[in-house]
């Protein structure tokens, strides 16, 4: 096999730093009742994902980005392969160990808000961590903390139904911080706002990734993926390529340069 040059930073084993995530030859087969093989929906997959990186996902339909999301989100378990999440290996747990590592490391939005309207906003965020044993009075402050980070400190008694569709959504993300997870993971978050509004919460993402914060996003728009610091685009279960550098004005600060692009193709490399 051809060698592979790629931009992406350093994967190898001997970092000091643990990655926020790590794949080291995932497959993901899903089989018959008689035991053949149905679909191969991830082959031999390696992906490093370092900490503090903002990472978009794409791919057609079919081509493995939702299995791949729910691998990485501790939602279902890989046929073969190693998981390192934020530095410890998880594919030997049960199924209660891995349901509290996803609720202590992983925070989900998706794009539906998915807020129960009987409950206000504070009471919204506060949900992941009545799951964990938080104390009310923790539980409140830290989700008027959350609400802070995404501009809805002023909507904390509010109902769901009383807030706009950009507002539920910044109260989703909210929900999704308060536990304060290792990796924040997006699936198409802007896919029920009009333009201007998804535009106000991909810059609420850009915050948070320079605040540090793992971001994970699966989209199919290309614009959005262009915003992000990293593009892996699958095909057929495998990654076509792997880009960074991408994000317009990315900066120094976030460990790209500024308004410049790298690019590294992996065209094959994983099939």
């Amino acid at each position: 096999m051809d060698a592979v040059t790629s931009t992406v930073p350093d994967s190898a084993p001997h970092s000091h730093t643990p990655a926020a995530a790590r794949l080291i030859g995932i497959t993901k087969t899903y089989f018959k009742p008689d035991g053949s093989v149905l679909v191969e929906a991830l082959r031999p997959l390696d992906l490093t994902i370092p900490r503090g990186q903002y990472i978009a996902i794409m791919g057609a339909s079919g081509s493995g980005k939702s299995t791949l999301m729910n691998l990485l989100g501790c939602l279902d378990r890989p046929t073969a392969g190693r998981y390192e999440l934020d530095g410890k290996g998880i594919e030997s747990l049960n199924d209660d160990e891995l349901s509290r590592v996803r609720g202590q490391k992983i925070g989900f939005i998706f794009q539906a808000f998915n807020l129960i309207s009987e409950l206000n906003i504070a009471e919204n965020v506060e949900i992941p961590l009545l799951y964990q044993g938080v104390s009310a009075g923790e539980r409140r402050a830290r989700a008027i903390e959350s609400l802070a980070l995404v501009g809805l400190e002023n909507r904390v008694h509010h109902r769901p139904y009383e807030l706009s569709g950009g507002q539920q959504q910044r109260a989703a993300i909210a929900r999704a911080l308060v536990g304060r997870p290792a990796i924040l993971m997006a699936d198409e978050p802007t896919g029920n706002l009009d333009s201007a509004t998804g535009q106000a919460i991909l810059e609420v993402f850009e915050a948070l990734h320079a605040k540090g914060l793992t971001l994970i996003m699966v989209t199919h728009d290309d614009r959005i993926a262009d915003r992000c610091q990293r593009v892996v685009r699958l095909k057929d279960g495998a990654v076509e390529y792997d880009r960074i550098g991408a994000r317009r004005g990315f900066t120094a600060k976030h460990g790209g340069t500024h308004g410049g692009t790298q690019e590294g193709t992996q065209e094959g490399a994983h099939a």
